[in-house]
């Protein structure tokens, strides 16, 4: 990293924490009038800033006319106005870390930007071992569709389908509205391999974002009047629920193997997939009630229930709500996860298989925030320049760290 991209960052991050000083704001004026690219680079910031909104990560402030403000002085010289402006700007509160990690991560370094607690290794780089690393691609829209009569339907882009109660375009699938019309239940099931992820608006209206190795059951249309009923049967799913209010009071129910979730209404994160030890259910807004074999929870906003399978436990935490779900938006954020963890979450994306010589590698922590379309052989490298890791081996689908 160059020395004015390295000043740069410190800029960016000093604006999202509030902490930017008159001099720096009219350095950030400068580099933002010296190409397009780097005019770019900025309104990408301010997207993930506006999509993080609708999790409710900044209070008391109208975002709207701050940022609109603050984009128009950017593209003018520092007069007195200005001036105000960014003593304005300095005074803001409550901004998430996450934005901290964007600007360093995401937008700065493209590549993704990992933070270890070691200092950066100054050992002579060596040749990693690559073997045909091109079949490694990131994951994409893909996901298997099963019928009620036992047929299936390959999803993915450019291929659709339509029947009378569903229709795909081969990045996302929609259900008819309506309600079940016979007694018998008709139940599809959507698969997400690994690799892959899919998005999934059900007859009711509630929008369902699965993630790489999942799968999902629910039916075709939900019974007038009763509890409204969907099993993930593996994986990780992001649930935007469509509230009781508007089926008459209807519930809404998620259920999985070891444990069953009910909701009014409401947006939430269930991750359990298969041969995991420990199931994870993280509620962004409303209110869930989580059971198991053995205890009942209320989650409020923000909270994290944890289900050991070994002991039939259930802890709950507060957590840094768009640290869990950021998959759907296209960005992985690890804090001070371990690098086993770390690479599970890739292994799973992108469809790899994960080997390590020294297994103490597995708990090595850092924090890192990357983009789900990197390429899988950059991670590596940035993983390896921040001393996590000596070094990595590509053979085909199969990486090897050491």
């Amino acid at each position: 990293m160059s020395k004015i991209s390295t000043y740069i960052l410190s800029i960016i991050s000093s604006y999202t924490t509030n902490e930017i000083t008159e001099s720096q704001f009219n350095d950030l004026q400068e580099w933002l009038n010296e190409s397009p690219e780097n005019k770019q680079t900025f309104s990408s910031y301010l997207h993930l800033y506006k999509k993080s909104r609708k999790i409710s990560f900044i209070e008391n402030l109208d975002k709207d006319k701050a940022w609109s403000n603050i984009l128009l002085s950017l593209e003018k010289p520092l007069g007195k106005e200005n001036k105000k402006l960014t003593s304005q700007v300095i005074r803001l509160r409550s901004i998430s870390r996450f934005f901290k990690y964007a600007a360093m991560g995401i937008i700065l370094l493209g590549l993704g930007y990992l933070i270890n607690d070691k200092f950066i290794s100054n050992n002579p780089e060596s040749t990693p071992v690559i073997v045909n690393t091109n079949i490694i691609e990131p994951g994409t829209d893909k996901a298997t569709l099963t019928l009620e009569d036992g047929s299936q339907v390959v999803l993915e882009k450019g291929e659709s389908f339509q029947n009378q109660n569903v229709n795909s375009n081969g990045e996302e699938i929609e259900y008819e509205t309506g309600n079940q019309k016979s007694d018998e239940t008709a139940y599809n099931y959507l698969t997400i391999p690994r690799g892959g992820q899919f998005f999934i608006k059900l007859s009711d209206g509630t929008q369902v974002w699965l993630n790489s190795e999942s799968q999902l059951k629910y039916p075709v249309n939900f019974k007038e009047g009763a509890i409204r009923e969907v099993e993930l049967v593996y994986g990780e799913a992001y649930f935007d629920v469509s509230p009781s209010t508007k089926h008459n009071g209807s519930k809404f129910k998620v259920i999985n193997q070891s444990q069953e979730i009910e909701v009014l209404g409401t947006q939430f994160n269930l991750k359990a997939y298969k041969n995991d030890s420990d199931v994870y259910t993280t509620l962004v807004e409303g209110k869930v009630e989580v059971s198991s074999k053995n205890t009942i929870q209320i989650l409020k906003p923000k909270q994290q229930s944890h289900l050991n399978l070994n002991n039939d436990s259930m802890s709950v935490k507060t957590v840094d709500i768009y640290d869990e779900i950021s998959w759907k938006d296209g960005v992985f954020i690890f804090s001070r996860k371990p690098l086993g963890e770390i690479m599970k979450v890739l292994s799973r994306w992108y469809d790899i298989d994960v080997e390590y010589v020294n297994l103490d590698l597995k708990k090595e922590g850092f924090n890192g925030v990357l983009r789900k379309s990197q390429n899988i052989e950059d991670i590596l490298k940035t993983i390896k320049s921040f001393g996590v890791i000596e070094d990595y081996q590509i053979l085909n689908k199969k990486v090897i760290l050491r």
